[in-house]
C-alpha cells in the first residue's frame, strides 16, 4: 500500500470484478490513449514515446483537476503483464503515485482489477491534493472502474 509521505493519509484504493480475461483487461488498462473512456477526469492521453510499453515509458494526460485543466506526464514504474501495473507522476503541482492489479478467477475467464492511487503535491499542488484532487478521487475512482467494467463486458473491447 502506498502511503503519502509526511502525513496519515492512506492512498485511495478501489476493486472491481471484469467479467473478461486478465489478459484483455490489462492490454486496455494500458493502452494510454483510451483513459478518457473510462477515466471522468482525463480530457487526454498520448504516448510519448514510441515501441511497446513498458517500465520508463511516458504518457502525457492532460485532466481537470477542480475547475483547472491540468496536463501531466506519467511514467511506468512496474510493467508485469497481466498481474499488475505501476506509474508515476514526473512533472505538475500533483503528481500521482498508482498502482494497479489484475487477479484472474472462474479459471481465468473473470478479473478483480483493483486500482490504488496517492498523490504529492508541489508548490500549489500542496493545498489543491488535500482540498481537491483527494476528495475528487474518492468519489471519481468507483465511478472509473464502473465505466471500466461497463466499456469492456458491453463494447467488446
Amino acid at each position: 500500500m502506498y502511503v503519502a509521505k509526511g502525513n496519515n493519509m492512506s492512498s485511495i484504493r478501489q476493486t472491481i470484478d471484469v467479467d473478461r480475461r486478465p489478459e484483455d483487461v490489462y492490454d486496455y488498462l494500458m493502452d494510454a490513449p483510451r483513459l478518457p473512456e473510462w477515466q471522468l477526469s482525463a480530457v487526454s492521453a498520448e504516448r510519448l514515446d514510441e515501441g511497446p510499453v513498458g517500465i520508463g515509458s511516458r504518457v502525457r494526460v492532460t485532466r481537470h483537476v477542480g475547475r483547472r485543466v491540468m496536463p501531466m506526464t506519467m511514467e511506468v514504474t512496474e510493467f508485469d503483464p497481466p498481474h499488475s501495473w505501476g506509474m508515476r507522476g514526473v512533472d505538475g503541482p500533483v503528481r500521482a503515485r498508482v498502482h494497479g492489479e489484475v487477479e484472474p478467477f472462474d479459471e481465468g475467464q473473470r478479473s478483480h482489477v483493483t486500482i490504488e492511487i496517492d498523490f504529492e503535491g508541489h508548490g500549489v499542488g500542496k493545498v489543491l491534493v488535500p482540498l481537491v484532487v483527494r476528495p475528487q478521487v474518492r468519489k471519481e475512482l468507483p465511478r472509473n472502474e464502473q465505466l471500466l467494467k461497463d466499456r469492456l463486458e458491453h463494447t467488446g473491447q
